[in-house]
């Protein structure tokens, strides 16, 4: 490819509306332009990439066996209504109407679909297990479409869904899933982890995600210090912390005339915070034991109770809704700020940290007091306990080994069993080996590929500009002449580089334009090229080339020998 005849559409100036390096750095090197909010058009650089990713994703998979297909992005609105989600989903499920008035939606993610081609055309246990992928658009109505492709309402992903007849085939295929994602993300060339996950929206049973070690990442993840645990914050797992100290002071009620939060009511009383003890009432789950249909929960005051947790809890109704300011005051009889397990009349959920306190102080369920020297068992009653709360740096690991450190993570792929929840759901059966109808179990497994490039950008990057790995780089070699026009030797010589390297399958890209050695350069490295190759009369002279790598920061001089040595 030749710079001067490829749509290179760079800018010098940082977008204003770009929050993060990828969104930046996708703007500024050409790779997309904004259509609309969260919907992008991919240019021609960033194409390259995008197909290089999906080569690679496409690749793996049908090395782990699966196999492609293609469905529509316009689903019929019934099918997602036969599996529940039609209104489960909220709002990012963009639905629409044709001209007869029938029920579409734009598919965010396609279980339904799948799961409807299956229950068409699979019958007998002979034609199991199967997994069917596609690489296609998807459209999620994100309420703040934002950072570029990163959070996007309009996206290329990889789904797969895979059907079998038993749990233990659908953990076999679940581990090749893993260990082809594992393949994929090694090959693309970045620091990822896998981590334990919620099944969110998709549902099912067990989940893991595979995160893009990034400062800017959305997700925080929990990682031990020790051993191979990890997992997202919102599932990261909190163990009882031991044998709760004895009772050593009384009870008193204290003036707390304004300070209604935990940090408030320490720095009052001039005491630590995680001596505090707050409690959190939400709605109780429907038909779960309790009065008033209500539920408090229980952290220390220096913990931040986690949603995804306590919406998982028997007792708690999901999704987790605070109780109302009328609520707690019909219950209570005071305002929130104030209340505490003392006297409580709702069930009470304490965390296993919370549990664990004495001598704590606590909301007094009267405005403008507090209880210092609560204790539970003799002031309070002894309360259920659960894992209620998101790790901190130095929680021990749940595994045992070391302690938790949290970093920063981006979501670029997940896997799920969800079991028979679609199959189920939709009525695909299929005759066993004894000619018995029995219900398919089932897997699905994504990857944002579109999200990936974004990802990538975010963790290979610096002030310059991207550095791509090079199994996705735009192009792998970029050759820059210096003044050509009044040098013919320059522009033949870079020529027959051009050639001699295309022709042993090296992707390379010409600059032909005729920019200055500064503002070429700056572009090869704004875009990323892994390895740049410098042409210039000085060079020819000493008969060597110029060379030097993205993340070098000094050029060396190469024959040309050196160089096809180099790049193989």
């Amino acid at each position: 490819m030749r710079l001067s005849r490829f749509h290179l559409a760079t800018l010098k100036e940082v977008p204003a509306d770009a929050e993060i390096a990828s969104h930046r750095l996708m703007l500024r090197t050409g790779m997309i332009r904004k259509l609309a909010a969260g919907i992008y058009t991919w240019l021609p650089l960033g194409l390259r990439v995008l197909r290089k990713v999906e080569a690679i994703v496409r690749e793996e998979m049908n090395r782990a066996g699966a196999q492609e297909v293609l469905a529509s992005m316009v689903v019929p609105a019934e099918l997602w209504q036969e599996s529940g989600r039609y209104n489960k989903y909220g709002p990012e499920l963009l639905r629409l109407k044709d001209r007869h008035q029938r029920d579409f939606v734009l598919g965010p993610t396609h279980e339904e679909v799948v799961t409807d081609l299956v229950r068409r055309d699979i019958k007998s246990y002979r034609q199991l297990p199967l997994n069917l992928y596609q690489i296609q658009t998807k459209f999620r109505d994100e309420i703040r479409p934002r950072f570029g492709v990163m959070r996007g309402r309009e996206f290329l992903m990889k789904d797969s869904y895979s059907f079998h007849l038993d749990d233990a085939d659908l953990e076999r295929e679940y581990q090749n899933m893993r260990a082809t994602y594992s393949r994929i993300f090694q090959r693309i060339g970045v620091d990822f982890r896998i981590v334990r996950a919620d099944t969110g929206a998709i549902g099912g049973d067990r989940s893991e995600e595979f995160q893009v070690l990034a400062q800017s990442g959305e997700d925080q993840l929990a990682v031990s210090d020790s051993s191979d645990y990890a997992a997202n914050i919102e599932v990261a797992e909190t163990r009882p912390t031991g044998t709760r100290a004895a009772a050593n002071s009384t009870l008193e009620k204290v003036a707390t005339p304004t300070q209604k939060t935990c940090e408030e009511v320490a720095a009052l009383l001039e005491i630590p915070l995680d001596t505090t003890l707050k409690l959190i009432v939400v709605r109780a789950r429907e038909g779960a034991p309790g009065d008033r249909k209500l539920v408090g929960l229980a952290l220390r005051g220096d913990h931040t109770l986690n949603a995804v947790k306590a919406a998982k809890h028997p007792r708690v109704a999901a999704p987790l809704t605070l109780a109302t300011e009328e609520e707690i005051r019909a219950v209570f009889g005071t305002e929130p700020g104030f209340l505490g397990p003392v006297g409580a009349n709702v069930p009470v959920v304490a965390d296993h940290a919370a549990a664990a306190l004495a001598d704590f102080v606590c909301g007094a369920n009267e405005a403008g007091f507090h209880l210092t020297g609560a204790n539970w068992g003799r002031d309070a009653a002894d309360p259920e306990t659960a894992d209620l709360r998101n790790v901190v740096e130095g929680d021990p690991s749940p595994g045992g080994k070391g302690k938790l450190r949290l970093v920063r993570g981006i979501e670029v792929g997940q896997i799920f069993q969800n079991g028979p929840l679609y199959t189920k759901a939709l009525g695909v059966t299929v005759l066993d080996e004894g000619g018995r109808e029995i219900t398919p179990t089932a897997g699905c497994y994504g990857i944002g590929v579109t999200r990936t490039v974004g990802a990538v950008i975010e963790q290979c990057h610096d002030d310059a500009g991207i550095i791509w790995p090079e199994a996705i780089a735009p192009w792998r070699v970029a050759i820059c002449m210096i003044n050509p026009k009044n040098d013919a030797t320059v522009s033949a010589a870079a020529e027959s580089l051009y050639a001699d390297l295309g022709a042993k399958g090296i992707d390379v890209v010409l600059d032909d334009r005729g920019l200055r050695p500064g503002a070429m350069f700056a572009d090869i490295e704004l875009i990323g090229i892994p390895h740049r190759i410098v042409v210039s009369e000085r060079g020819l002279k000493a008969g060597t080339f110029e060379y030097r790598a993205r993340r070098d920061t000094e050029s060396r001089q190469l024959s040309r020998e050196e160089v096809f040595e180099l790049l193989g």
